[in-house]
């Protein structure tokens, strides 16, 4: 009925976090990545403000693929008072526990595949740094 509003309270929350955080950052730290026995090549490690954006891309997608989903099927109304539960208080209560239940677990869920995708770039970044021959 409404879970979709957990996900997207969590993603307004981290879009805030994130334009802060690109403003405080100044300059991203570089570091040389070789490649297969290439030249060596200066490359940005990936700023926390970037990879905080792909938790927003997620949960802003996620939240309008639901909102679109209750849309189809009534639950959400272009009028007053938009969610079609908060007119009777049975259905509220229901749809409270929804949000509680079903909105929690999918935010919940979706911040942990971006965590798992966190330790991936971070494997990946130290890989590469590990790769540099030392330098003399």
């Amino acid at each position: 009925m409404a879970c979709f509003l957990i996900p997207a309270a969590e993603a307004v929350i981290t879009t805030i976090v994130t334009k802060v955080m690109r403003s405080k950052e100044a300059n991203p730290e570089t570091v040389k990545v070789q490649l297969d026995g290439e030249e060596p090549v200066e490359a940005e490690k990936i700023p926390f403000s970037r990879k905080l954006g792909w938790l927003n891309k997620l949960l802003w997608g996620g939240s309008a693929l639901l909102a679109f989903e209750h849309v189809w099927h009534g639950e959400v109304v272009p009028w007053f008072p938009f969610l079609t539960a908060v007119s009777d208080p049975a259905e509220a209560a229901e749809m409270l526990n929804e949000m509680a239940t079903a909105g929690v677990a999918m935010a919940v869920l979706v911040t942990a595949v971006w965590a798992g995708m966190l330790v991936v770039s971070s494997v990946i970044e130290k890989r590469a740094k590990k790769a540099l021959p030392a330098e003399s």
